[in-house]
């Protein structure tokens, strides 16, 4: 018997620690290589870290909220008594449920993995969420993989791995050797569902039927770090909001023609695409908000490219992925890039590029974006424009009443270096295009 002690590998560029979001073993679980350990939150995403070796849990480091420096231990594992626990069919915790089944099958990978691939196993743990192959150019995946995969002549370029950047898990593997990846995860999806009721069942069955009752949430991972980051740019940026109403009645009616136009099953274009397109036009005439304060430096970064974040609620909090070189792209390119960084960022696959980089935020709650809104600025940008609900209103035009479609936009900036002038004007130039469409795309 052997004891492993994991300690936490470098999770990406620059980062010095992370925070400990959800343990997903505890002491006296035995788990197989590359289940998943724990949820750690880095400055830019949350990361799930598998097991690096099959083995028993002795200890693990920590409790959700702590913050653990790179290369500290962070778990225990005994590895030999895990091998025989395998073997003889106990694995639990959450080595149990849904991977029970696949546990027996490939108790030898297992121990060649745990007892003479120690070394190979820290190296890929130490790529999990660099997004570079180990081994080469290889794929990421474990040494007991790759040798179930020689074994059987598999071609692992061809298992799509669900894994931190790709990673090919174990339950990836099996699922590709027995053709049931879809009945996998419909069984997975159903037993969370039943689990979940069951468990809210029972809460409501036992729970005190009182007039007051609480819940305390600690504030740890994303929501930690959105809290940190909003209450330090209200803090050090002394914001400046204007609003302004818009007539986007053409607009509309241009966009209305457009998706008429465009394929069965093609997503409908929404207003996003044409006010980041207008935003790039705008910008390149009032570069002042296209930047950044680098405040250890006390220097202000322009930007020629444009670089737009894209603020965006998921099931964490809010998230900002970044289309790159917005001004580079058609509308129809920006509408896909908007929708898919958004769509990542919603499902927690959003890398860590895709979280950072931006020059200038966009931010829209849609149907419920009221008529007014503050928004706080994205530190380190310089600007951040808000955009309101679309409605229809009656608006004196040429001295008489007409319905319009209007729509507000309030945006805020950083008063140390945007001064209230050039904010309007950039706004007035923004306005300009999004009430003559046609401008947009000269």
């Amino acid at each position: 018997m052997s004891r492993y002690v994991f300690k936490l590998p470098d999770l990406g560029e620059g980062t010095v620690d992370a925070e400990i979001v959800a343990w997903r073993v505890k002491p006296g679980d035995v788990v197989a290589e590359d289940d998943p350990l724990v949820e750690m939150m880095t400055e830019k995403a949350t990361v799930e870290v598998p097991a690096p070796i099959s083995g028993r849990v002795v200890s693990v480091s920590g409790a959700p909220g702590d913050k653990v420096p790179v290369g500290s231990e962070l778990a225990v594992f005994e590895t030999a008594e895990a091998e025989q626990g395998i073997a003889a069919g106990t694995t639990q915790g959450i080595a149990g449920g849904t991977k029970h089944g696949a546990a027996a099958g490939t108790t030898g990978a297992a121990a060649e993995a745990a007892a003479g691939s120690a070394a190979e196993s820290r190296a890929q743990v130490a790529h999990v969420n660099r997004g570079a192959p180990a081994g080469g150019g290889r794929v990421l995946t474990s040494p007991a993989i790759r040798r179930r995969a020689r074994e059987a002549g598999v071609d692992l370029t061809r298992v799509e791995g669900s894994g931190p950047h790709g990673r090919i898990l174990r339950a990836d593997f099996e699922s590709y050797l027995a053709g049931t990846a879809q009945g996998h995860v419909a069984g997975t999806a159903q037993g969370h569902v039943a689990g979940v009721a069951q468990g809210h069942a029972a809460c409501a069955a036992h729970a005190p039927q009182t007039a007051e009752q609480t819940e305390e949430i600690r504030v740890i991972g994303l929501r930690r770090v959105i809290a940190e980051r909003m209450s330090e740019s209200a803090r050090t940026i002394p914001h400046f909001s204007y609003v302004e109403e818009v007539d986007v009645t053409e607009l509309e009616r241009l966009r209305t023609h457009l998706n008429a136009k465009r394929a069965p099953g093609t997503a409908p274009l929404t207003y996003l695409p044409f006010l980041v397109l207008a935003l790039t036009r705008t910008l390149a005439e009032h570069p002042q908000c296209n930047a950044l304060y680098d405040s250890t430096r006390g220097v202000i970064v322009r930007h020629r490219a444009v670089h737009v974040g894209i603020a965006t609620q998921t099931p964490d909090g809010l998230k900002v992925p970044v289309v790159r070189h917005a001004e580079q792209r058609s509308l129809d390119d920006l509408a896909r890039e908007i929708r898919r960084v958004s769509e990542a960022a919603r499902a927690n696959r959003a890398t860590r590029a895709e979280l950072s980089g931006s020059t200038i935020t966009v931010t829209s709650l849609g149907k419920l974006g009221g008529i007014a809104s503050t928004p706080i600025i994205n530190a380190p940008e310089l600007a951040i424009i808000g955009v309101n609900r679309a409605v229809e209103r009656p608006v004196v035009v040429g001295g008489a009443v007409a319905v319009r479609r209007m729509m507000n936009l309030s945006s805020s900036f950083d008063h140390r270096f945007v001064d209230g002038y050039d904010a309007a004007a950039m706004i007035q130039a923004l306005k300009e295009r999004l009430e003559h469409p046609a401008t947009i795309f000269l």
